[in-house]
């Protein structure tokens, strides 16, 4: 499992130009089953994903399709994790 932390690199007024596009590609993660939640940081600077990808390189490959990415609008970082405790809600999460 991943988690995606996106930063925008440029003025949001760009990434806004880009944003209808990125949902198109979220919706399309998520109906595959790769992605589990997502949303904008607070300040806006950016936004978290959290994938249920196993392989690091499989999600890059996920990742460069994403117009943030295609038009050089936000760096990503990607940590991997085990989850070991959840709540009832989201014990599904555990490997």
């Amino acid at each position: 499992m991943f988690i995606i932390n996106i930063t925008y690199k440029t003025e949001l007024e760009k990434v806004d130009q880009f944003l209808n596009e990125h949902v198109k590609f979220l919706d399309e993660q998520y109906k595959l089953g790769n992605f589990l939640v997502s949303g904008r940081k607070t300040p806006r600077t950016g936004g978290i994903i959290l994938s249920k990808i196993k392989s690091k390189t499989a999600l890059e490959r996920i990742i460069k399709k994403d117009p943030f990415n295609i038009n050089g609008l936000a760096n990503y970082e990607l940590t991997e994790f085990v989850p070991s405790k959840t709540c009832s809600e989201l014990r599904f999460l555990i490997e």
